[in-house]
Parts: C-alpha cells; sequence; structure tokens
C-alpha cells in the first residue's frame, strides 16, 4: 500500500482505517512540512517577544493569569503532559491509538499549532515503528480536548509512559529504545498541542462509523435471508412504494433487498413455492426493512459528514495565524458537535440491532415462521434456537440504556473555568460499545437464518443468500441437536469484524 502523505492533501475515514487497522504507513509530506515550520518559526518569535500567551507563557485553566518565566517555559510542557496523565480504567485497543495518533499528527501538520516537525515526525514513528502508547479509556469530558487520553499518548514521544510493541507492554522510554527512537524535547506549546483537541472521540468515532456502515450492509443480507426463510413476500421491497417517501435511505435500502432476493435472475425456489399462500402482509420487522434500516443509514451519513471535517479540523488552542501574525485562544477543542454525533451513532446502530432481534424472535415462533417451535426438528428433547433469541434480546435491552444521550450532560470542571463540557469521549465510547452489541445481535441472526434456510430444504434460496448461507455452512454444520452456540456466534461475530462475510 502507498504511503499516506500528510498535509497534502484532506484526510479521509478510509485513510484512518488503513493506518489504524492494516498499518499503512505515513510520513509528512512537503506541503506539510513547510506549513509546520512556518507557524513553528513565526510562534518562536513571538515568544521572543515577550509578549503573554495562554498555555505558552501562563498557567493553564484557572491558573491561566500566572505568568511563567522564561526559563521555565519548557519545564511547564513537561509538567503538562504528566499533570494530566491521569486517565484510569482498561487500556483501549491498539486500533483506536493507532488512530488517535495519526489523527494528532495530521491536526499538528496543518500548521496551526506552532510546534516543530520533530515532534510531528516523532508521531509519525511511533506509528510506523508499531509501538503503541497506552491509553486508558476513561478520564475525558471533551472539553478543552480530550486531555488525559492525548497526554498518556504524548508521554511516550518524551520517553515516558507506557507503550506496547506487538502485544509486549513495557515503559515509553524502553519502548523507544527498541524503536531504534529518542525521546524528544518539548519547546513553548508543544505539551498543550498535543493533548488540546478531539482525537480521542474522533478516532474512536470514525472506526466505529465504519464498522457501522459495513454492519449496515450485513444487517440488509441477514434480513433478506430471514425474509427467505420466513417465506415472506418481496413486494414490500417494490420500488414504486418507497419512491413515494423518498427518503434516501430507505430507497437504498428497498433495492438492495430486491437485489439480495432476486438475485440470480428471478424468484428463488423459496420464493416461488409460496406464490399463491393466503399471507397478506409479514410483521414490521420484515415489511418495514428499508424504513428502519434506511433511518439509521441516513443518520451515519451525518455522522460521516461530522467526522470527515473534524479529522481536518484543527482542534488545539491557541492557534497560531503565521499570515496575520497572530496568536489566537478559542475553544475548537470543544466536542460537542462529535458528541452528538456519537449519540446519533448509537441510536442508529441499536435499532439496526433491535429490528434484528424482533427477526429472530419470528424465526423461532413457530405460530409466525410456519417452521417447527425453536428451529428444532426435535423440539422437547432439544431446545433449539430458544435462547439464542433469548440472549439477543438481553443485547437489545443493553443497548437501549447505552443510548442514553451523553451530549446533553454537562459538569463544571477546572474551578468552573471550564464550565460546559460535551462528554464526547463517553459518547464515542458507547457508540463502540452499541455498534459490538449489535454486530453480536447480526451475528445471531445469520446463525437462526440460516437453520431456517436448512430447514426448507430441498428448496433453494437466492444466490446472494446461497452465498452467505455456504460460507457459514463450511464452519458450523445444521443443528440436529443441542450443542454450544457460543463458539459458533463468536465465529460469525468475527467474520463480520473482520469484514470477511459476504456482504455485496
Amino acid at each position: 500500500m502507498e504511503t499516506l502523505k500528510l498535509g497534502k492533501k484532506p484526510l479521509t475515514l478510509e485513510n484512518v482505517y488503513e493506518v489504524a487497522v492494516e498499518e499503512r504507513r505515513v510520513e509528512l509530506s512537503l506541503v506539510g512540512r513547510r506549513k509546520i515550520e512556518k507557524s513553528w518559526k513565526f510562534l518562536q518569535s513571538m515568544v521572543k517577544s515577550g509578549e503573554v500567551f495562554y498555555g505558552i507563557n501562563t498557567g493553564f485553566g484557572l491558573l491561566s493569569s500566572v505568568q511563567i518565566k522564561d526559563t521555565d517555559i519548557e519545564t511547564l510542557q513537561y509538567h503538562l503532559l504528566r499533570s494530566h496523565a491521569c486517565g484510569v480504567g482498561p487500556y483501549l485497543d491498539d486500533r483506536f491509538v493507532r488512530a488517535m495518533l495519526l489523527l494528532r499528527a495530521s491536526n499538528l501538520a496543518l500548521g496551526y499549532s506552532g510546534v516543530s516537525v520533530q515532534t510531528v515526525e516523532q508521531i509519525l514513528a511511533l506509528l510506523n515503528r508499531g509501538v503503541c502508547p497506552l491509553v486508558p479509556e476513561q478520564g475525558s469530558v471533551g472539553a478543552s480536548g480530550d486531555l488525559a487520553p492525548l497526554a498518556h499518548l504524548a508521554l511516550v514521544l518524551i520517553g515516558e509512559g507506557k507503550a506496547r510493541i506487538k502485544g509486549k507492554e513495557m515503559s515509553g522510554a524502553r519502548a523507544l529504545k527498541a524503536a531504534g527512537l529518542h525521546p524528544i524535547r518539548l519547546g513553548p506549546k508543544e505539551g498543550l498541542a498535543l493533548i488540546n483537541g478531539t482525537q480521542f472521540m474522533t478516532a474512536m468515532g470514525s472506526l466505529t462509523l465504519l464498522d457501522a456502515e459495513y454492519l449496515c450492509d450485513a444487517a440488509d443480507l441477514a434480513g433478506a435471508m430471514t425474509v427467505e426463510s420466513l417465506r415472506g413476500t418481496e413486494t414490500a421491497f417494490n420500488e414504486e412504494i418507497h419512491q413515494v417517501r423518498p427518503h434516501p435511505g430507505q430507497i437504498h435500502v428497498a433495492k438492495r433487498m430486491r437485489n439480495i432476493l432476486l438475485s440470480g435472475g428471478g424468484k428463488s425456489e423459496i420464493g416461488l413455492s409460496h406464490e399463491d399462500c393466503n399471507k397478506v402482509q409479514d410483521p414490521y420487522s420484515l415489511r418495514c426493512i428499508p424504513q428502519v434500516h434506511g433511518a439509521s443509514r441516513d443518520s451515519l451519513k451525518f455522522v460521516r459528514e461530522v467526522l470527515e471535517r473534524e479529522i481536518n479540523s484543527v482542534t488545539d488552542n491557541p492557534l497560531v495565524f503565521p499570515e496575520s501574525k497572530k496568536v489566537l485562544s478559542g475553544g475548537n477543542f470543544h466536542g460537542q458537535i462529535v458528541s452528538i454525533a456519537m449519540d446519533l451513532l448509537s441510536i442508529a446502530m441499536a435499532e439496526i440491532g433491535s429490528i434484528s432481534e424482533q427477526r429472530i424472535e419470528k424465526l423461532v415462533n413457530p405460530a409466525i415462521s410456519g417452521l417447527p417451535p425453536f428451529l428444532t426438528e426435535q423440539g422437547g428433547l432439544n431446545s433449539g434456537f430458544m435462547i439464542v433469541q433469548v440472549a439477543a434480546a438481553s443485547i437489545v435491552s443493553e443497548n437501549k440504556t447505552l443510548c442514553h444521550p451523553a451530549s446533553v450532560d454537562s459538569i463544571p470542571t477546572s474551578a468552573d473555568k471550564e464550565d460546559h463540557v460535551s462528554m464526547g469521549a463517553w459518547s464515542a465510547r458507547k457508540a463502540a460499545m452499541v455498534t459490538a452489541n449489535t454486530r453480536r445481535v447480526l451475528a445471531m441472526e445469520f446463525l437462526s437464518a440460516a437453520q431456517g434456510i436448512d430447514l426448507l430444504r430441498p428448496l433453494r434460496s437466492s444466490q446472494q443468500i446461497e452465498k452467505v448461507h455456504h460460507q457459514i455452512r463450511k464452519h458450523i454444520h445444521k443443528l440436529e441437536q443441542d450443542r454450544v452456540f457460543h463458539d459458533d456466534i463468536v465465529w460469525i461475530e468475527e467474520q463480520l469484524r473482520g469484514r470477511r462475510l459476504a456482504v455485496e
């Protein structure tokens, strides 16, 4: 994969995935390098002028009125990183930390932060040499940026904190040495520039959104598989119905449902087998798949727009403007827009999981499915898929609680100087949890729907559904008598996590 060059053109969310998950190499472009150098030189001249600037030669927050001696300016930046590294809880997955490193470097490479080229190159060296700072997931309120997690991230640059290399945890100093790197020295404002920003919430949000978008495609396929298993009608997906209520997501999903159910050139053998049945309408969880899945897709489109802007925004403070010769203090670090988007992401994915669970319920309910109770041909002796649906219901209930919005909460901090905060970090963490939960529910639906297809044999389903059914059956055999479902569900979940299921 070609090396990604920062500062040359805007980052995409796909770039974030390539670097964080696929470990694409990153380097500074010549354009980015020049922007950084220009900003850094201007800031040095301003510091030498003796003028007072927040966070450069003053204290922070309520202590911003305290002026710092010139001889202590460098020490101030080190104290800032150490004092703010008070995150708690489990460490983030490496992929989220790698995304944070990329976004922090990209943010600085825009040339409005006054940092040195050396600092940005040190961040990129961590990425390219597999050094992953250990960042606790709790501790940010999402205003003044993600201070605590970013402080843990930045400590490794100066040979402090902790890091992980190839799964092995060690001190930051040892990690740098193992990677052939040396600690950098921080100049004026560099400590502040490293921790002011929304890179925790945006990193987690970006990767979660990409997961969510893939799961929406998977949900369409799982839903179509259930429609076939329940011998539902494709009439509800007719194009004319959706053209008169033209929400883009709804139209898109209806088209996908038609394409999946009719893949192969027309109705499947299962579809043809019940053309003359007396069923008039299917339950909402089948009939309204376009309306529900489509609403989630439209919501995710908004989330994508927010994140695409945010990952290409400058979010630290104060900002350095060499062209106008100004150093301005503002509030671009405030994560409200990301926090609201993350809450919407949670809601969108919770609905995907909720309707999926109801489709599982229809599969195990003989009064609706026309299939053996709980999808087992020897009911009584066997419980079949009874508790698969129960487990899915428990997860959907968890998601409902996790969808309580974080973005409407605020708690004053820093002696009431920071009196309105976004809670964007928690909003992003919740969105990741809801998305992971929804992935598990969809895995349960795929498992259940595959059994439903088996119970209709020898009839065949559509081409695309048969393809995913075959993929599942290569690893998980049809249920003949009760067995432990845990490993089956985890295997499908892992296929979804790795985007390996035949979702088209």
